[in-house]
């Protein structure tokens, strides 16, 4: 089973036993429609849209691109202030660029011994890290780690376009569902561990 289905199986079963409610409160989201975007990210993993066919073709995931977009979408429409949507936004576009450039000064040969680790954990963990730390709240956290590595997958595909390249691009599909879904959950789950500990030390009230 794929890492990112793995985890949101699990995420899905932490929301029907009700942990976690909190956090979703802070997201503006209930748990029907987290579990309304479990079920779909899951389902559309499976559905892959041809948008155009040449030497270069251009497909689109369903569960790894369109549905993750959608969501961040939401968030953006019901963060509280234009300050959040902007800072949101600027912090998505950090994240793509700081994982850009480790993708382009990383040798990811899996033939190499030097090869410490997964190349899409790596970026998974980076867009997580520097979602939070661009991010800062729940909701920002989440959509710049989610939002930057599809930003970065956009620039792949770009390139491709731009240098006539004989490859099919899956704009969120394979290796990239997995890693939007990872570094989406550890961006928001480091925003949430520092927020309730700063708001435990402060003696309550934060930012969502």
């Amino acid at each position: 089973m794929p890492t990112g289905t793995a985890l949101l199986l699990i995420v899905a079963a932490l929301i029907y036993f009700g942990v976690g409610q909190r956090l979703l409160d802070r997201m503006q989201l209930t748990d029907t429609q987290a579990l309304i975007a479990i079920a779909l990210m899951i389902g559309g993993s499976f559905i892959t849209i041809p948008l155009y066919q040449g030497r270069t073709s251009v497909n689109l995931n369903v569960g790894g691109a369109v549905v993750p977009l959608a969501l961040v979408i939401y968030l953006l429409v019901r963060a509280d202030t234009a300050r959040e949507r902007i800072r949101s936004l600027v912090a998505a576009l950090v994240t793509g660029g700081i994982v850009y450039g480790v993708s382009q000064f990383t040798d990811f040969d899996p033939s190499s011994p030097s090869l410490f680790i997964d190349p899409l954990w790596l970026f998974s963990i980076v867009a997580g890290v520097v979602g939070y730390l661009s991010g800062r709240s729940r909701r920002a956290s989440f959509i710049a780690g989610v939002l930057g590595l599809l930003t970065v997958d956009i620039v792949h595909l770009g390139l491709a376009l731009a240098n006539n390249m004989a490859t099919r691009v899956v704009l969120g599909g394979a290796g990239v569902f997995d890693a939007t879904i990872v570094a989406g959950l550890i961006a928001v789950a480091l925003a949430e561990f520092v927020g309730e500990t700063r708001e435990r030390i402060a003696g309550g009230g934060g930012e969502a």
